[in-house]
C-alpha cells in the first residue's frame, strides 16, 4: 500500500525470514531465544483461565481501535489544509493513533502470553519465545512504523500540487478540465485512513497468533 500510494517499485525481498532475523538480532536475544528454547517452563496456574470472554474482549478493542481511526478528527473535522497545505494535523493524529494501537495491543499480548504461560510446559515455552521476540523485534518494528507519517506527508504534497497543476492548467486552458477544490485532501484521508487500518492489522498479528495458540491448546 504505501509503495503504491509513494509511487516507489519495491522488489520482493530475496533473504529467507531467517537470513532476515540473523540480522535483527544480536547476542543477546540470541541468548535469551536459546534460553526459552532450551529451558523448562512449568506452569504454575497464577494466571486467569481463557475462555470467550478473552475472545470477546480481543474483538471487541480491534473493532474500538478500528472505530476510533474512523471516526477520529482528522477525518471527521473541516482543515484549513485545502488553503495552507498543512500537514501538522494529520502527523500529530496518525502519531497518537499509533500511541493508542501500541499500547492497547501491547497490554492484550501480554495478558494473552500470560494465559498460554498456564496451560502446559509446550505453550510455556512458546510464551516464553514470544516474550523474547517481542523484546528483540519491537524496537525495529516502531522504528519502522514511525516512518509511516513522512511516507504520507511526501504523498499529502504530491496529491496538492497536482491539484494545484490541474488547475493551473484550466485557467491557461480553455477546454481543460478543472479539477473540484479540495478533492485531493479528501483523496489524502481516505488513504491514511486505510494506511491505519493495515497498520493495525499489522499489530493485531501476535495477539491473533496467540490466540491461536490458546484455541488448539
Amino acid at each position: 500500500m504505501l509503495a503504491r500510494l509513494t509511487d516507489v517499485d519495491v522488489a520482493p525481498s530475496k533473504q529467507s525470514l531467517s537470513d532476515r532475523l540473523s540480522h535483527w538480532l544480536d547476542w543477546t536475544h540470541a541468548v535469551a531465544l536459546s534460553t526459552a528454547l532450551d529451558g523448562t517452563h512449568a506452569p504454575d496456574g497464577s494466571a486467569p483461565r481463557f475462555g470467550s470472554a478473552e475472545e470477546d474482549e480481543c474483538a471487541r478493542t480491534r473493532s474500538s481501535l478500528a472505530l476510533s481511526i474512523a471516526g477520529d478528527r482528522a477525518f471527521t473535522e473541516e482543515s484549513d489544509a485545502r488553503e495552507t497545505g498543512d500537514y501538522t494535523l494529520f502527523r500529530q493524529r496518525y502519531l497518537a493513533l499509533q500511541r493508542k494501537m501500541l499500547a492497547t495491543t501491547g497490554h492484550l499480548r501480554g495478558r494473552l502470553r500470560d494465559m498460554l504461560a498456564q496451560k502446559n510446559a509446550e505453550m510455556a515455552q512458546l510464551a516464553a519465545v514470544d516474550a523474547v521476540m517481542e523484546r528483540a523485534l519491537s524496537p525495529r518494528e516502531q522504528m519502522l512504523l514511525a516512518s509511516v507519517p513522512r511516507v504520507l506527508e511526501e504523498h499529502f504534497e504530491r496529491l496538492r500540487e497536482t491539484e494545484r497543476k490541474t488547475q493551473a492548467d484550466a485557467q491557461a486552458e480553455e477546454n481543460a478540465p478543472a479539477a473540484t477544490p479540495g478533492a485531493w485532501l479528501d483523496v489524502f484521508r481516505r488513504d491514511m485512513q486505510s494506511v491505519l487500518l493495515a497498520e493495525l492489522d499489522v499489530r493485531f498479528q501476535p495477539v491473533e497468533g496467540l490466540l491461536a495458540a490458546l484455541r488448539t491448546s
